[in-house]
């Protein structure tokens, strides 16, 4: 073989040698086009797991959206059954996740939300008649409030705390029983409580846009137990990033703030899905998408960023 021959035959096999390595960095897995990526069932889920889907869809992927309990979240990661949450709060649930977290069976990948809050509360006038701390719910108020308090879906973080209270026999709340019910139902019987002036006492949080017109006062003597100030994270399961590094990348990328989910909040709660909520949001606010979109690519390894620009119609 001549010379020149024999550069040119170095040549193209170099050129299909760094194609196919570049290929080979792009692609994932066919596995990885499904991100399963559960709901509890919460607002401010829906409104991120809303993004999330939206921005994942012109990548070329499929967000699962199945409603579980959050126990049943840890459990499935651990099992490789789930693969993403976005709505770790902590530290009200340190207890469910830390032995997942200390088994390595689940990776947190940092927070997403910062400036959250998380506890018991009462009306403003409940706690200008003289109820501002745990202990001040029984006794003679235990009848004031029909002996209840309404929490959210059964296996939240937040009802364990409030049923293990009431079980404690120094809080003095014989007599009190937890309502387990969704988010929803809670509102509904927390509005119509203080629209008729009434004692009630329930979880709240921030951010929510319902909640957060409301005249509220969160009860103190909770602060050891995960209550108050929270934080969220974004977890996955085992070896999920080093699998599908290129999701790996955006979920690392993912920030929120308080204003964004309250915003896409209230529209949920107008009545829009979360994804038509998101998606609004994102068209009227793109430039968040610059940061998400670091580094990140579609599925067959072109720039994500104008991909989902253009199906925004951005």
């Amino acid at each position: 073989m001549s010379m020149r021959k024999l550069l040119a035959a170095s040549a193209m096999s170099l050129v299909a040698m760094v194609a196919a390595q570049s290929g080979a960095q792009a692609a994932e897995a066919d596995s990885c086009k499904t991100i399963r990526v559960p709901s509890v069932g919460w607002t401010d889920n829906d409104a991120i797991n809303g993004l999330f889907s939206t921005v994942v869809k012109p990548l070329g992927y499929t967000a699962q959206m199945d409603v579980l309990g959050f126990p049943i979240i840890l459990e499935g990661m651990k099992n490789k059954d789930v693969d993403v949450f976005l709505d770790n709060w902590m530290p009200s649930q340190s207890a469910e996740i830390t032995p997942f977290l200390e088994d390595k069976s689940v990776i947190s990948l940092g927070a997403n939300l910062e400036g959250a809050g998380y506890g018991p509360v009462v009306p403003t006038y409940v706690a200008d008649a003289g109820v501002k701390d745990l202990k001040d719910l029984g006794g003679a108020n235990t009848e004031k409030f029909d002996g209840k308090f309404y929490g959210i879906e059964p296996g939240n973080d937040g009802n364990r705390i409030v049923q293990g209270k009431i079980e404690d026999p120094a809080n003095g709340l014989d007599g009190w029983e937890l309502v387990e019910s969704s988010e929803q139902g809670m509102l509904v019987q927390a509005e119509k409580a203080i629209k008729n002036n009434e004692y009630v006492a329930f979880l709240a949080w921030t951010p929510h846009p319902i909640m957060g017109k409301m005249p509220l006062h969160y009860l103190t003597g909770f602060e050891a137990d995960g209550f108050g100030p929270a934080t969220i994270y974004t977890v996955t399961r085992a070896g999920y990033s080093e699998e599908c590094p290129n999701v790996g990348a955006l979920l690392k990328n993912l920030k929120f703030t308080l204003e964004q989910e309250g915003a896409i909040m209230e529209a949920i709660l107008a009545g829009k899905d979360g994804e038509t909520a998101a998606t609004e949001w994102l068209k009227a606010n793109p430039a968040i998408l610059d940061s998400w979109l670091a580094g990140v690519t579609t599925f067959d390894g072109q720039d994500g960023l104008p991909a989902v620009k253009t199906a925004l119609g951005l």
